[in-house]
C-alpha cells in the first residue's frame, strides 16, 4: 500500500521559466557573446559531465561550484573585466530570483489530492541549496515532510544514501514510497536500488526504463492513478 510520495524537482515538478540554457544564452547576448540556446545547451551538458560533484570542496550547484562550470559554458575569457564580472552576477541574480521558476501543470493538483490521500510527501531533487526558498515562493514548500537537495546533503542522486535519509524522514518503508522524477538512472534506477519504487515521467515515450517502473506522459496520469495505488 501507497503511503508516501517522493519527487524530484527539475523536469518532474518545476523547472525554470525560460529554461536554463536560454536563461545563460540571453545574458551572453547580452554581454555581446555570440551564442544560440542549442549551442549553450550543448556547452553545459558537456561542462557537468567533464567537472565532479565537488571541487576544492564546493559540491555541485553551490555558488562556489558555479564559479567553474560557468567558465566552460561560456566564453567569458572574450569579455574585459566589468562586462564579465557583470554577465556572471546577472546569472547568479537570475537563478537565485524564485520568479525564475514554474510548476509543470498539475503539479499542484497533484500535491493537493496527495494531502487529500494523508500520503506524506518528500522532495528528492540534484539541485543547488536556494530550493526551499523557490518552493516557498512556488506556494508549495509547506506541503512537504521531508526536503532533501543535493548541495546540502553533499549526496546525488542515484546514491541510495539520499533516498535512505527520505525514508527516515518519512518514517516509511521503501515499497510504501513512490518516487517519481524524470531521469531513468538518477530517478527510477536510483530509486529502485535503494528499495523505493519508481515512476517516470517521459511525455515523448521514448525513454528506457528499468524493468517494473511506472510510466507516466505527466503528472495528470499520476494524479488519476493515485487513488488506486493507494488502495491496499
Amino acid at each position: 500500500m501507497l503511503r508516501a510520495l517522493s519527487l524530484d524537482f527539475g523536469g518532474t515538478l518545476g523547472g525554470e521559466s525560460p529554461a536554463r540554457w536560454e536563461i545563460y544564452a540571453e545574458e551572453a547576448r547580452r554581454a555581446g557573446l555570440d551564442l544560440d540556446a542549442d549551442e549553450v545547451m550543448r556547452r553545459m551538458v558537456a561542462a557537468h559531465d567533464a567537472l565532479p560533484a565537488e571541487i576544492e570542496g564546493a559540491f555541485r550547484y553551490t555558488p562556489e561550484w558555479f564559479t567553474h562550470f560557468i567558465p566552460r559554458v561560456l566564453p567569458l575569457e572574450e569579455l574585459d573585466g566589468p562586462p564579465r564580472e557583470a554577465l556572471v552576477e546577472r546569472l547568479f541574480e537570475r537563478f537565485a530570483d524564485p520568479s525564475t521558476y514554474r510548476l509543470v501543470a498539475g503539479a499542484r493538483d497533484l500535491l493537493e489530492l496527495a494531502g487529500d490521500l494523508g500520503l506524506r510527501l518528500a522532495l528528492v531533487s540534484n539541485w543547488g541549496p536556494g530550493l526551499p526558498r523557490t518552493l516557498e515562493a512556488l506556494g508549495v514548500l509547506d506541503r512537504f515532510d521531508v526536503v532533501l537537495v543535493s548541495a546540502v546533503e553533499r549526496l546525488e542522486k542515484p546514491d541510495p544514501r539520499l533516498f535512505a535519509r527520505a525514508l527516515e524522514g518519512l518514517g516509511v518503508t521503501g515499497d510504501e514510497v513512490l518516487h517519481v522524477g524524470d531521469h531513468p538512472e538518477k530517478d527510477a534506477r536510483g530509486a529502485q536500488g535503494a528499495g523505493l519504487r519508481a515512476a517516470l515521467v517521459d511525455a515523448s515515450g521514448t525513454m528506457q526504463a528499468p524493468t517494473g517502473t511506472l510510466r507516466l506522459r505527466d503528472l495528470h496520469q499520476l494524479t488519476a492513478l493515485l487513488p488506486g495505488l493507494c488502495r491496499p
